[in-house]
């Protein structure tokens, strides 16, 4: 029988990036929207900052992150002692790249009443203008800890913002910026895949728009979606997401039937993550074997970053 060659050299991808994590005391972290291939290498699946935080308890001297820069800062800020690569240096973030921190600054200043809440998904250098970092898991909870008169900035995600508003009753003063995948998500396509799929629960992230939102069964970060489809008894469900959280999804709950969202674009049936998709199996090797990529963080920038970081998981 003849042998497949691109199934062999992804077998030697994989025992060697195995050995190579042995002989440099390495960590694979792969966020829930990378390529399947790195998820199965994976020594951490997660969201971005509870990587972060994985990473930060290990006592791995190099962490390869899998995911977008703005995931590789935070690991760094956290373990500021630890090599941390990204496979990638082209892996941005759409959301992250939407807050510009010198135009940030500007409106923090142009808002000086205001307690400044960012949302994880951003750079060193607009959380280290940030009073208080939240996930889309605790921006609820930490929004809700806050005096009812406080006066807010949320940036800069402004669907996740507008989402916090609605079940909070905050008027949170929301920073224009979005996820491109999140925002091109089609409510028609949903509305139509929902009846030819009359069972099925529609699970929504909250950077999604409004009108998503409001049709969803359940608004959850990546983790809460993950969780509610593994207590659920439904069998099937539309995921209005990136697509690649289907893998962990599927992982999880094998017996039930996970349908990809389709999106605005007319060429484009399904959501993925130009940026996430960057990162492949090669590139994991390369960089692990070269140590390169690095990602470095202003030690002023970092020591500022971190304080909203340590503020949120204080109050969470």
């Amino acid at each position: 029988m003849e042998k497949n060659p691109t199934l062999e050299r992804l077998s030697w991808l994989r025992e060697e990036i195995s050995r190579l994590k042995k002989e440099k005391n390495a960590l694979i972290m792969a966020h829930y929207y990378q390529r399947d291939e790195i998820q199965e290498i994976a020594d951490f699946i997660g969201d971005s900052l509870a990587l972060a935080r994985q990473a930060a308890k290990t006592d791995a001297d190099i962490i390869v992150m899998c995911g977008v820069h703005f995931m590789g800062e935070t690991a760094k800020i956290l373990s500021p002692e630890k090599k941390v690569l990204i496979p990638d240096t082209e892996a941005g973030c759409s959301l992250a790249d939407s807050c510009n921190p010198e135009e940030f600054e500007k409106f923090v200043k142009e808002h000086p009443d205001h307690t400044v809440i960012s949302y994880v998904n951003t750079s060193a250098a607009v959380k280290a203008l940030t009073d208080i970092v939240v996930t889309s898991g605790n921006a609820r909870q930490i929004v809700e800890q806050l005096p009812e008169d406080e006066k807010i900035i949320f940036g800069p995600d402004k669907n996740l913002g507008e989402y916090i508003n609605s079940v909070t009753g905050r008027k949170m003063l929301l920073w224009d910026g979005a996820c491109h995948v999140h925002d091109r998500f089609s409510l028609e396509k949903i509305a139509q895949m929902k009846k030819e799929h009359p069972g099925a629960k529609v699970l929504v992230h909250p950077e999604c728009r409004r009108p998503l939102q409001l049709i969803a069964d359940k608004v959850g970060s990546t983790a809460a979606l993950l969780d509610f489809a593994a207590k659920d008894d439904s069998k099937e469900y539309i995921v209005v997401t990136e697509s690649g959280i289907l893998f962990e999804m599927k992982k999880k709950c094998p017996e039930k039937i996970f349908l990809a969202a389709p999106a605005d674009d007319a060429e484009c049936q399904c959501n993925e993550c130009n940026f996430m998709k960057l990162n492949t199996l090669e590139k994991v090797y390369s960089c692990l074997r070269d140590e390169k990529h690095e990602i470095t963080v202003d030690p002023l920038i970092a020591e500022k970053a971190v304080r909203p970081i340590e503020r949120m998981l204080a109050m969470s």
